[in-house]
């Protein structure tokens, strides 16, 4: 019933939805004015060709990333039902037959419930948009790699969200939060600028960002084929460039991230922040 609460709490505040997603409509705003033809001018200049396929391939890539940035800002708002309860109604819950660490696992839940509602609507949209742009649908494994995408990315979003609000205790800091959190969470993932087109420590920065690696699992799996057919008649080492300057994977030295290494690293850092979380609010009487 705490669960159910918070989800309803979160879509009855319409103002909290939008901001939620504030971040997507900014990303989709800066790629329709200029991100748009910047990129797909770019892929031109790589190719040595034009093709109808570059911008349905730029397209699908600035939408992988905004799936991801879903998962973290949607989160992050459904959270904010629980910073508003600290400052307003703790003491009634503390009072209440509940014990106190399933009041806590009910804003857990919630959040991600949310965070996986709104990240799978915003995977429709991109779906739907992909196939209106005359782009390819994925097969059943790369539906598969979403589906796998979009659960690691809620619980890896939710999880670093969560654990810094155990340390927010009034609606204005959190105000504070989000907005900081919407302003650089586009740079963070890359997708505002392409890593290859970034200084080198700049670069590093987002490949240590475990979020980063949510967006390269959805351009993966997004991205992929239509990737493959574009640079079919191009050098191998034409994709492989491409994929790295455009975040689609990482490298590390010589070694280069791929779908599974970015799914260890989201699953291992959700364990990490959740464990964090639990020491934190303990220390703390959350």
């Amino acid at each position: 019933m705490l669960v159910k609460r918070n989800i309803l709490l979160f879509y009855r505040d319409r103002a909290n939805v939008f901001f939620s997603l504030l971040a997507v409509i900014i990303i989709i705003g800066l790629y329709v004015l200029f991100l748009g033809d910047v990129a797909e001018q770019a892929l031109r200049q790589q190719l040595g060709f034009d093709s109808d396929k570059i911008g349905v391939v730029m397209a699908g890539m600035t939408m992988a990333g905004m799936v991801a940035v879903t998962s973290v800002t949607s989160s992050l708002g459904a959270v904010g039902i629980g910073i508003s309860d600290k400052e307003r109604a703790a003491k009634d819950f503390y009072t209440s037959p509940a014990p106190r660490g399933k009041i806590t696992l009910a804003y857990v839940f919630g959040s991600a419930a949310v965070g996986f509602i709104m990240t799978l609507a915003a995977l429709v949209i991109v779906l739907a948009y992909i196939a209106l742009s005359g782009g390819a649908m994925p097969g059943a494994a790369g539906f598969a790699r979403m589906f796998l995408a979009s659960v690691l990315s809620v619980l890896c979003g939710n999880a670093i969200v969560f654990f810094v609000s155990t340390f927010v205790n009034s609606q204005n800091a959190f105000a504070s939060l989000s907005t900081v959190v919407g302003t650089l969470i586009g740079f963070l993932m890359g997708i505002y600028i392409p890593i290859g087109q970034l200084p080198e420590a700049v670069g590093w920065v987002i490949k240590c960002f475990p979020m980063s690696h949510a967006a390269s699992m959805f351009k993966q799996a997004l991205s992929d084929g239509e990737l493959a057919a574009l640079f079919r008649n191009a050098p191998p080492e034409s994709l492989e460039a491409f994929r790295e300057t455009f975040g689609v994977v990482f490298r590390y030295g010589d070694f280069v991230s791929g779908f599974w290494f970015s799914a260890l690293v989201l699953a291992a850092t959700t364990v990490l922040f959740y464990a964090a979380s639990l020491i934190a609010a303990k220390a703390r009487r959350l």
